[in-house]
């Protein structure tokens, strides 16, 4: 048998199937559960140099001959003959695959007298070998390739350490192994395959840390200076509250923004899953990406972790992202995408809770002290004139009334190294930075200094689906901003962004209300006065008559609200309110069907993205004005009394 002796770094080839003949016979019958003539062993996963034979080792004493035949039948089930060039009795067979034959998963039979024995299954990685002597300490290596050719200069990282590829696009990293994968920093102007809506930008490490490992990556030229990023805040699938149905009717206005963008890439922000339901409801990771990957195709999605993607039954925040870790991608790495540096982190802190559902809560927020350390390294190699875009889960900060802000919000570090809010400016400080979260179900947009801002995107979930499931077609956060997602337009390193209200046109970018009118609708009795509900229906009464109450979701100090009556410009004030449409659509039903004593969950947030104005009359015009970031104007004139109706808000 033939066997290669040298050292080696291997080309990883396209993974795909080819069609390919049968040699001109008609394929044999299958005897599957049959005894079979041989007792070859086949691993679930195999990795061989392109041209060499493939050994599979034997059982006891063999029963099969050179005589027979391997069959390696494709997932077209098609079927690849290869010639048996030896046995070894008792040890293992040898045989040959044809010129051409490409990567991927095979049914592996052993054909005699016209019948195919069924022998088990195969993943099997067709690899070109390229001489290399490891550095010593080297422990998992590898190649960056792009159309036969190896990449220079390609980041590599373990979570701990980086390595750079070298002219002949070779890395040897000294890992550690602790995260148990290593991935690569995606340089600007390529793009990576991927599994589904999945970029293949990191592989698992399965060694022991002394036993050397090659992973290999794979790159593809794209011009993408100019792109666009959806960014999709929770999503908490789990199959309940019609959640899939009602992410299907989401997807109909993604898949349009989608369609319609410049070089489009997503990114999440977390919570795309409900820990709490893996269990009971059986929808973990692998039922999520069915979900996504059924409604989308041909775009990457770059994943955020949330709390929710914790395994409530694992112990300590290591083990607790284990399944995030093995499904979906690691829980901080970095990427570029044209002239823009992009870092995911993970500001949930886990260390030291234990398992079962009452302690899914018992989190801190804040940056560990390993994500620090490693997020200074990944900023060294960026130019400080590169914008930089991090995302987390948690937000670095609150609202706090209608101008303040809760700056102690972040702030979990409880040892050496542990970044809050103060420890984490700091660390991106020389960098203009964007920092893009989640968590919240609500918006808002924070200018920190000049060079750092802060953008909570709101939640495709909206209010955990429970509007649109009490409510149909209403589908809005406890802030009363729509279930939807932000949009960000890159042209080289400049940059736009909004937001989009699903199941609306584009230009949806506000609601206005007459509160006279709200008012008649929102009363105790609409809640089955219960205690909740009263606080909520009390607030709505207190507003002075003829107040004009305006929900702008996607504010920030850079926009212009103004309102005015019958041509004449009104007095507008910034403040913290409810929004009368989620009142009704879901803290009224969810009250009322609740007993006495208890506090419903998901009611209706104050919050601080409302402007309000006082009419001098209940039959006059008022026409509002909205003007935002990107110097777009949206308008309303509203002739009063103007009815408050839930069914006017519906999604179209």
């Amino acid at each position: 048998m033939t066997n290669s002796k040298h050292i080696c770094i291997i080309l990883l080839a396209a993974v795909a199937f080819m069609a390919m003949a049968c040699n001109g016979k008609e394929k044999p019958q299958d005897t599957a559960e049959k005894i079979i003539p041989s007792n070859v062993s086949v691993p679930s996963e195999m990795e061989i140099e392109e041209g060499q034979t493939v050994i599979l080792p034997l059982i006891g004493r063999a029963h099969v001959t050179t005589s027979d035949e391997i069959v390696m039948r494709t997932a077209a089930n098609q079927d690849i003959i290869c010639p048996i060039l030896a046995v070894d009795e008792g040890i293992a067979i040898e045989f040959a695959l044809p010129d051409n034959f490409l990567a991927g998963s095979y049914k592996v039979y052993v054909r005699r007298d016209g019948l195919n024995y069924y022998v088990g299954s195969i993943q099997l990685t067709i690899l070109k070998a390229l001489v290399v002597e490891p550095e010593a300490g080297t422990n998992v290596y590898g190649i960056v390739l792009c159309e036969g050719k190896g990449v220079p200069g390609v980041l590599i990282s373990d979570g701990v350490e980086f390595a750079q590829t070298n002219a002949d696009g070779i890395y040897q990293l000294k890992s550690e192994k602790k995260w148990k994968y290593v991935f690569m920093v995606i340089p600007s102007g390529y793009e990576v395959p991927s599994q589904g809506v999945l970029p293949s930008f990191h592989a698992t490490l399965t060694q022991t840390v002394n036993t050397p490992e090659r992973k290999d990556f794979e790159l593809v030229k794209t011009a993408n200076d100019n792109f666009t990023l959806f960014v999709l805040g929770d999503m908490h699938l789990a199959n309940r509250n019609e959640d899939i149905k009602q992410f299907n009717q989401f997807a109909k206005t993604l898949n349009s923004a989608l369609a319609s963008a410049t070089k489009p890439y997503v990114l999440t922000l977390g919570d795309m899953t409900w820990d709490l339901y893996w269990y009971s409801n059986k929808y973990e990771f692998p039922q999520y990406l069915n979900t996504v990957n059924s409604n989308y195709s041909g775009v990457l999605f770059f994943h955020t972790m949330g709390n929710h993607d914790n395994d409530m039954n694992s112990v300590g925040d290591y083990n607790k992202s284990f399944q995030y870790t093995r499904d979906i991608a690691p829980t901080f790495y970095s990427y570029n995408l044209g002239q823009i540096h992009f870092v995911v982190m993970d500001d949930i802190d886990y260390n030291n809770v234990g398992t079962g559902s009452e302690l899914r809560g018992d989190y801190k927020r804040n940056f560990t002290a390993e994500q620090m350390a490693w997020l200074a390294k990944d900023l060294s190699y960026v130019d400080k004139s590169t914008p930089v875009f991090i995302s987390a889960h948690a937000p670095l900060s609150l609202p706090s009334g209608a101008v303040s802000w809760n700056n102690s919000y972040l702030n979990g570090a409880d040892s050496a190294g542990e970044a809050n809010l103060s420890e984490f400016q700091k660390a991106v400080s020389g960098y203009d930075v964007h920092f893009l979260s989640g968590h919240t179900h609500n918006v808002f947009n924070r200018k920190f200094s000049n060079t750092l801002s802060e953008h909570n995107c709101g939640a495709v979930c909206a209010s955990w689906w429970w509007s649109g499931h009490l409510t149909p077609g209403i589908h809005l956060s406890q802030d009363g901003a729509p279930g939807g997602f932000a949009v960000w337009e890159f042209n080289g390193k400049n940059f736009k962004h909004s937001f989009r209200s699903a199941g609306h046109p584009a230009e949806y970018q506000f609601r206005a209300y007459d509160m006279n009118k709200v008012k008649e609708v929102i009363v105790p009795s609409l809640g089955g006065n219960h205690k909740d509900f009263t606080k909520l229906s009390t607030a709505m009464q207190n507003y002075p008559a003829n107040t004009i109450l305006v929900n702008v979701w996607d504010y920030d100090p850079d926009w212009k609200v103004s309102i005015s009556e019958d041509g004449k410009e009104l007095t507008v004030n910034k403040v913290a309110a409810y929004d009368p449409v989620h009142i009704v659509a879901l803290s009224a039903p969810r009250c009322k069907s609740a007993s006495a004593s208890s506090t419903p969950s998901f009611l209706t947030n104050s919050w601080t993205h409302f402007f309000q104005a006082q009419a001098s009359s209940a039959n006059s015009t008022v026409t509002v004005s909205v003007t935002d970031r990107n110097g777009n104007t949206f308008s309303e004139t509203m002739t009063r009394p103007k009815a408050f109706s839930i069914n006017d808000y519906k999604n179209q």
